[in-house]
């Protein structure tokens, strides 16, 4: 793997304040959020698909996207659990693999076989009812394996912020552009991944970026204690270095 399977860490966080400006709507039968430019400052025919981490469509991915929609971009995040995202903070005895594999309902899986269908779903959506031409995609540690697995139907330019549960042959499979912002302590995406995903990358000869913020962990792009000051900084400057890639490879 070019990163590990999900772990405690990628539960655990703070919410952000804020008052989300974005649209909760359905895409087919599932539930998304929606944030949308304003029309003087929209990048024509540009779309970013935010595919979350596990906890979803929640306060901290909404204020993300409306922020996409700032910088001019069409932000659609997409109910890739099917209605049963996680909480924040869950019991150190929560057993993640479990839910992933069954769900909390124990027939509910988030596998690919399940998931995939899903972001299908978002991508048909904004090609067909918004007249996307050049899709960008940025995935939050779950979110990031889905990214790698759809280039293919026509993601342009892509992100990953602490990935997780990312196959070699997926990375390998992802011939477009892609940025990494990694945190300097994660189980999930350790150097020896982050290596090895560096490595991968190279070899695909497509332009790639892996930037390493300090004094962080998994989940910090999301989930991060604002209140301190380095956590605020790297968050901050992880989500500048998603919209500058994408300003500078997807449009």
């Amino acid at each position: 793997m070019a990163s590990n399977p999900p772990g405690k860490c990628c539960t655990v966080g703070v919410k952000h304040d804020g008052e989300p400006a974005g649209t909760s709507i359905k895409v087919g039968k599932y539930d998304a959020y929606l944030a949308t430019p304003e029309a003087s400052k929209a990048h024509k025919d540009a779309a970013i698909l935010y595919i979350p981490d596990v906890i979803g469509i929640w306060q901290n991915s909404q204020l993300m996207a409306d922020q996409y929609a700032a910088n001019g971009y069409l932000c659609l995040i997409i109910d890739v659990f099917n209605g049963d995202a996680m909480s924040l903070n869950r019991p150190d005895d929560f057993d993640i693999m479990a839910w992933l594999t069954k769900g909390s309902t124990g027939d509910n899986p988030h596998t690919p076989p399940a998931v995939d269908p899903i972001v299908e779903e978002a991508i048909r959506y904004l090609q067909k009812e918004k007249g996307v031409k050049k899709l960008g995609a940025a995935g939050y540690c779950f979110g990031a394996k889905y990214v790698a697995r759809h280039y293919k139907n026509g993601i342009a330019c892509g992100y990953f912020a602490h990935p997780s549960f990312v196959d070699e042959d997926e990375l390998k499979g992802f011939k477009a552009p892609l940025s990494i912002a990694a945190a300097e302590t994660d189980p999930i995406f350790p150097a020896d991944k982050r290596h090895r995903s560096e490595e991968i990358l190279a070899e695909g000869k497509q332009p790639y970026q892996i930037n390493l913020y300090s004094g962080v962990e998994h989940g910090f792009s999301v989930r991060c204690d604002t209140s301190q000051k380095h956590q605020k900084y790297a968050k901050e400057q992880a989500f500048l270095q998603a919209v500058t890639w994408f300003d500078g490879w997807l449009l």
